[in-house]
Formats: C-alpha cells, structure tokens, sequence
C-alpha cells in the first residue's frame, strides 16, 4: 500500500489547505505512493504519483500519466478540497473526508491485520464492497484472490455447486467438474455480499464450512480444506431476521464476530463533494479535462438527500458529464437528480401510523401516488396481521419487493409503525 508525502513547497505555498489536509491524511489510504507538491517546484517528474497545484482565477483538474495539476481559485472553498482528496485515492484507495468515514477506514486498517470474520451492514450503494476490498489489500492475504459473490444475484437452485463447487455429472449439464467459490478464493478473501438472500437450507452448510473450514462439493462425499477469509455484508437488519426465522441465529454469530457499519450518504456529508471528484475522475474520458464543480453545483449536491447512495450520486455525474460536454465547469443546469432534490430530512418522530393528511391540497402526484401505496400496503400487513410472506402474496409481489417499499416510506420520512 502507498502513503502521501507532502514536499516543503507544497506547505509553505499551499498553506490553508496543507492546514486542512493534514487533518484527514493520517486516515486516508492511496494504494500508491502520492506526493503533493507546489507545481513551481522542480524535479516533480522524478517523483511517483505526484498531484501538483497552483493557483489561478480559473480552477482546473488536467490529469498527467500516474499524477495530476490541479489548479484552484479558492483554498478554503469545498470543490478544490474534495478535488485534493479525490486526486489522492484516484491511484484506488477509498474515498472519504467525514469523521465517520475517516474512523471506519481507520478501524479496518486494524483489522486488516486480523482475520477475524467480518460483518459489514448498510443500505444498498454505500460502499460495502469496497471497503471490504480494502480490508483484503491491507491484510496479509492481499498477493491471493479477492473473490465477490452477490448471493441475491444467484439463482438459489445453483448457488450451492457455485459456492461448495461440483463434480463432474453431478447434476443436469455438469459436464465438468467445477471448483467453486470457496477454492477459486483460496488463501484469499471471500465476500458473500447480500448474505441475507442466502436460503436457510444453504445457511446450515455455509455454517459448517466456517466452522469446519471444508467444503463438500455437490455430487462428493468427501470434504475439501479451505483456507479462506470470509466478509459478509448485508442491507437488511440480520437481528430482526433472525428473530423473524429468516436467517440462522447459530450464522449470524459465527459471522458477526466484528461488525462494521456503514451509513447512508446522507448522514456523512463531508464524503459527498470528493465522492464527486472521484466519480467525474473515473468516467471523464482520457484524454479530456476533467470539469471543475461550480459553488451552486456542489450546494445541489450537499442539498439532496440521497436516497440511491452512492450509486445514485454516480448515476448523477455521469448524466452532469453528458450534459455538460466539453464545458470546463459542471453547473447547477447540469446536475439532474434521479428524484426531485429534497433537503436532507431529519428523523421522524415515531409514530403508530403513515400520516396521510400530508397528501391533502397541493400535494404532488407522486406524493399522493406514494401515500395511496403506503396505505394500501399498511392496510394488508394489518389485515395478514403483520406477516410479510402473507401481505406480499395478497399483494401480487414479492417480499423482497415489499421489504424495499417499506424501506423508501421511511426513507421518505412517512412512518410505518408496528415492527413488520
């Protein structure tokens, strides 16, 4: 793994933000060596990985081999810091600028160098996979295979011979023998992401080749060792799961030997601006410059509230970068939300049931539209007696689908009380 160097020229030109940078650098964790430097030093091009800034009345980003320029009007202002900090992980290291951002890298610095399970929860698009990727490159096992296994993505009649592996003529169309998940991850890491959608059936063998440290291939009666470091994650609440008899308690304690906990972007607003950077640094061509974020484009950003996450805020800057074309700055104009922006919303004081009265005179259609769904949903969980199988069957849909509807009434501030 890299560091960051700061050069001499870098402190004493740059001094506000060399101020405000130390205060995060300790915490950050470039897979390359970077060196921040004043662009008027020489000998720059000797250096790895070099970020070299200046000032002018026009702020810029202009990329250069492994390094970048970065030229900036206004030390103290949040575009030209969340640039410094997206150009110092562009080499692959995360992105982060908040506290808790900053303490959970630093906690899985630490336990990188275990290996301990881990279990890492938080809503869909916050970043999971990657701080699990990250927890894998710091440890020692980081020269062995890093493997991703979305078990929601996978079908659960084939998920068994995936993870466990298969004999040849094991089943229908297993025409050679298959080695799984859990070998092709040998020495290496194992990340079982969405391990909620696991079915019960999988989950009591899952467990034994944690505890075991074997696997039984489909069609085999002998077992195989494995050498395996096992991350799971998951966007659902596994304790509430588990008392439901949705997922097995002797698992989950298996698995939750350290839990991690990633928030909603929301809720770590410091990461949002270089979150930004980073994204229009990864999808602006090569080759082009890459556009600044105008003062009124980096309020929009602050101001919306991020119900996708960071897969959202992705989705919005590569739509900014086609609307912007070959303008050097992204404005308000071309920062198009994929819901109608909404300030970040505090927590709801509780409540026994979905407030409907809001949806009276000027409501907005999908508000309305929102709400009648609510309702109709609250309705049919009351009538099934809170049982979520029973309400999604009268419902016409699935209880996944019913889990993540009532996962955007809350996110929407609407209150669905009773525990479901």
């Amino acid at each position: 793994m890299g560091s960051i160097e700061r050069t001499q020229g870098f402190e004493k030109a740059h001094v506000s933000l060399a101020g405000k940078f130390a205060g995060i650098a300790s915490s950050l964790f470039p897979r390359q060596i970077v060196h921040l430097a004043d662009a008027a030093e020489s000998g720059l091009r000797e250096l790895p990985g070099v970020i070299a800034l200046a000032r002018a009345d026009v702020p810029a980003i202009e990329r250069m081999g492994t390094g970048a320029r970065l030229t900036y009007a206004d030390p103290v202002s949040e575009a030209t810091f969340g640039a410094l900090v997206a150009l110092a992980a562009a080499g692959g290291g995360p992105v982060a600028a908040d506290p808790e951002s900053l303490s959970v890298l630093a906690l899985a610095d630490r336990l990188a160098g275990t290996d301990i399970p881990v279990l890492i929860n938080g809503p869909t698009g916050t970043g999971k996979e990657v701080l699990s990727q990250f927890i894998h490159n710091r440890s020692a096992r980081a020269g062995k295979p890093f493997v991703a296994v979305n078990c929601a993505a996978i079908p659960e009649t084939m998920l068994e011979a995936l993870l466990f592996g298969h004999q040849k003529g094991a089943f229908t169309g297993a025409n050679a023998a298959g080695e799984g998940f859990f070998r092709a991850a040998e020495g290496g890491t194992l990340l079982l992401d969405e391990i909620a959608e696991m079915p019960l059936s999988l989950q009591a063998k899952l467990l034994r080749a944690l505890q075991e440290g074997e696997v039984v291939p489909v069609g085999a009666t002998t077992p195989v060792k494995v050498d395996v470091r096992i991350i799971a994650c998951a966007n659902r609440d596994l304790p509430l799961e588990v008392e439901e008899g949705r997922f097995r308690a002797d698992l989950y304690y298996r698995l939750n030997v350290f839990p991690m906990t990633l928030s909603a972007l929301r809720e770590r607003p410091n990461d949002i601006v270089p979150l930004a950077f980073a994204m229009l640094l990864r999808h602006a061509p090569q080759g082009q410059q890459v556009p600044w974020l105008t003062d009124g484009a980096v309020a929009m950003l602050k101001q919306h509230g991020w119900p996708g996450n960071i897969r959202e805020l992705e989705n919005v800057m590569r739509r900014a970068l086609v609307l912007a074309g070959n303008e050097a700055a992204i404005g308000t104009q071309h920062i198009v939300f994929d819901r109608p922006a909404r300030l970040v919303e505090r927590t709801p004081e509780p409540a026994s049931q979905v407030d409907f009265d809001e949806a009276g005179a000027g409501a907005k259609l999908s508000k309305v539209v929102q709400l009648s769904e609510a309702r109709a949903i609250m309705e049919t969980l009351d009538a099934c007696g809170g049982k979520r199988a029973e309400a999604a069957r009268q419902l016409g849909i699935s209880e996944r689908t019913l889990r993540y509807r009532l996962a955007s009434f809350r996110e929407a501030g609407l209150a669905v009380g009773g525990r479901r």
